[in-house]
């Protein structure tokens, strides 16, 4: 079973956050109001949004962005989320968003006096920066204190690099993300990390696997992902870990031995530092 979040950043300013790490498709329906913007961001693997009751589709592929806006009718969230897949969507009303952009509307299409009235759909290309962006939702690693305000900010960032039609800001910031190549090789660092989660390489042999130096295989992971290597592992594993338990297949032992803990007693720290339960009251909770 595939998950989904909804965070209200504001007012008519939701952020949705879809994943499916099972091996079937996972449909979501949703009602969107009419006079909402939809943006989607394809993080990894692809979607399909389906219109007019199975009578029309469009595709989101890895990498791209589709935005949809209908002033003329509702468009409701059909989608079919493929297998191993990461999507993130902002909807914003037209109000909330001409709000934000009340004074530069000239440069956006669909907000000109001539387009009002159209509908419009667009594709584009995730710019390396939006990538980053959108990896950061998904391996949030803060106090849940200040979860919304993370969110907040972050769908805010995404709106303003979509519409900066312009590298340039982000490569003073962020000079090591400019070349394709070195964001390729993090993450296939980043692959390697996984499947070998229970007995992980080095960070100098993963440096040498991907071909790049120490140095720069801890900022560009730092950069694209919001995590130390190690850090984003302990995340990924602890996710994981919770799956297994959910799909009550496997023991507490079992889990442990699964990601890379030879002794109970490491899993269940690791597990109490992450969930702040030990994975025996977790799977308790679940079953109460």
């Amino acid at each position: 079973m595939g998950s989904q979040e909804e965070i209200k950043i504001e007012k008519d300013f939701l952020l949705y956050l879809f994943q499916n790490d099972e091996e079937q498709v996972y449909k979501i329906q949703k009602p969107i109001n009419q006079g909402f913007i939809q943006f989607h961001f394809g993080l990894k693997g692809k979607g399909k949004f389906i219109f007019n009751q199975g009578t029309y589709a469009l595709e989101l592929k890895e990498e791209k962005s589709l935005l949809f806006y209908n002033p003329q009718q509702e468009l409701p969230l059909h989608l079919e989320l493929a297998p191993h897949s990461l999507l993130v969507s902002v909807v914003i009303s037209i109000q909330k968003f001409h709000g934000l952009f009340s004074d530069q509307s000239e440069f956006i299409p669909f907000l000109t006096t001539a387009n009002k009235d159209k509908k419009y759909y667009k594709e584009e290309n995730l710019s390396p920066s939006m990538a980053i962006v959108l990896s950061q939702l998904f391996h949030y690693n803060l106090n849940s204190f200040i979860k919304n305000l993370y969110y907040k900010g972050k769908g805010y960032e995404l709106l303003s690099l979509y519409f900066n039609k312009t590298e340039d800001a982000n490569a003073e910031q962020c000079p090591f993300l400019i070349d394709e190549e070195n964001v390729l090789r993090i993450k296939k660092a980043k692959e390697i990390m996984i499947t070998n989660m229970a007995e992980p390489p080095s960070l100098e042999n993963l440096s040498n696997q991907v071909g790049l130096s120490l140095k720069k295989l801890k900022m560009g992971f730092k950069q694209i992902y919001g995590d130390t290597v190690y850090g984003f592992l302990f995340e990924y594993k602890m996710d994981y870990a919770r799956q297994l338990l959910d799909s009550g297949s496997y023991n507490v032992n079992e889990v442990g031995l699964k990601i890379g803990y030879s002794t109970g007693s490491h899993f269940i720290a690791a597990f109490k530092k992450k969930f702040g339960t030990t994975p025996k009251k977790y799977l308790m909770r679940n079953i109460v």
